[in-house]
């Protein structure tokens, strides 16, 4: 009697450079069950997430194109599905979802479409937003089931669909990698930060979305007289600008800027306190890594970060553009050696209880036995 042969999964996601998807992508990839599904990765942008794969042993392709639906590219995408013989294709986000749902359909391959926060949001003007509603209900009528990774998008969904064949699957975090107790590379050491000074840092893309203004805005309403180092690591479109108003604002060295990084574990263990001034979120995964890292938090009490932080028990929230409050949070923490230890204790058990990596991975696992009732697609098969 032969042996059925693995499901084969496409993990598609828009881009190689490491955010929160990706990493989810990384995670997810890394923690299924090997006997039951052999994980095949599709990225639309080359990137430090398609080499680290490929360094990870997990098979990726890589079709270039920066615009969701982008038609000239689905052909490509159909012959790598049935190259690959894939047998379930799992979109990771709107352009991954928008250019692979075609070749699926095509070939009568069931879809998950992942929802990591919704391509539109409250700041778009109304024209905008109405249309990414409308591709984003499309996606959500060629899925066979989609997964909200918060309860506030599955929310957010039901405000313009019915979301019929949605469920929530929260984020989980690796918690081998994010583990407080092991080894870490000295990064103070490296960045000439003494062992006393309180580290402040926001790691997140420097875009709209992550608000670095009101980061550094805080930055300068904190005395200066304070024993205080900030740090902001990461790239994205508002850099420049950033650059720029920390000149205006005449942070100087209280302020370090650092290049997105890959050592993601090493800069939380160094730190003291971890910032994310967000204006939305699915569910922030940097988040969820500094809580198991047992960091105090100061974060923006918005969508899905609300509920992984409880104000005043595994974290502190306030108001979306709000450097003054900012401030003060960073300053009371600042003073509070035990707070920030009982915050950020609570926080890393929070992450234990609730954003658990192999939970989620099984929870996927069961969704995609029940898109295919365990058996690989018959036409991928006979194509």
């Amino acid at each position: 009697m032969s042996t059925p042969r693995k499901l084969r999964v496409l993990e598609t996601i828009r881009q190689g450079t490491i955010g929160g998807g990706e990493t989810h992508v990384m995670d997810l990839t890394q923690a299924l069950n090997k006997d039951l599904y052999e994980p095949i990765v599709l990225s639309f942008t080359p990137g430090p997430m398609v080499d680290r794969l490929r360094e990870m042993g997990i098979k990726t392709h890589v079709i270039e194109t920066e615009k969701p639906f982008n038609i000239l590219k689905w052909p490509q995408v159909k012959q790598l599905l049935k190259d690959e013989r894939i047998d379930i294709v799992h979109a990771h986000g709107t352009r991954a979802g928008s250019n692979t749902f075609w070749a699926a359909k095509q070939l009568g391959l069931p879809i998950l479409y992942t929802v990591h926060g919704w391509s539109f949001h409250v700041d778009q003007n109304p024209l905008l937003l109405k249309s990414r509603q409308l591709g984003e209900k499309l996606l959500l009528s060629q899925a066979n089931v989609t997964i909200c990774v918060s309860k506030s998008n599955y929310r957010d969904g039901r405000a313009f669909s019915e979301m019929k064949r949605a469920v929530v699957v929260n984020y989980g975090v690796n918690l081998q990698k994010y583990n407080p107790d092991r080894t870490f590379k000295d990064i103070r050491a490296e960045l000439g930060i003494a062992q006393d000074t309180l580290l402040v840092g926001c790691i997140a893309r420097v875009t709209v979305q992550k608000d670095p203004f009101t980061f550094l805005r805080a930055i300068a309403a904190v005395p200066a007289s304070l024993p205080i180092q900030f740090l902001l690591v990461g790239n994205g479109d508002l850099k420049e600008a950033t650059l720029q108003l920390a000149e205006e604002l005449k942070l100087g060295s209280r302020l370090k800027f650092l290049e997105a990084r890959q050592d993601v574990p090493d800069f939380l263990r160094a730190l003291d306190v971890y910032c994310l001034p967000s204006l939305w979120e699915g569910l922030p995964i940097g988040l969820l890594e500094a809580m198991a890292m047992a960091k105090a938090i100061v974060a923006t009490g918005v969508d899905g970060t609300k509920e992984a932080i409880q104000d005043g028990v595994n974290g502190l929230l306030i108001p979306p553009k709000s450097p003054q409050k900012l401030a003060e949070a960073i300053v009371r923490l600042a003073g509070d050696a035990q707070l920030r230890q009982t915050l950020g204790a609570a926080a890393r058990q929070t992450v234990l209880r609730e954003f658990n990596v192999e939970v989620m991975t099984r929870e996927v696992e069961q969704l995609y036995e029940q898109v295919t009732g365990g058996q690989p697609a018959r036409a991928a098969l006979a194509s």
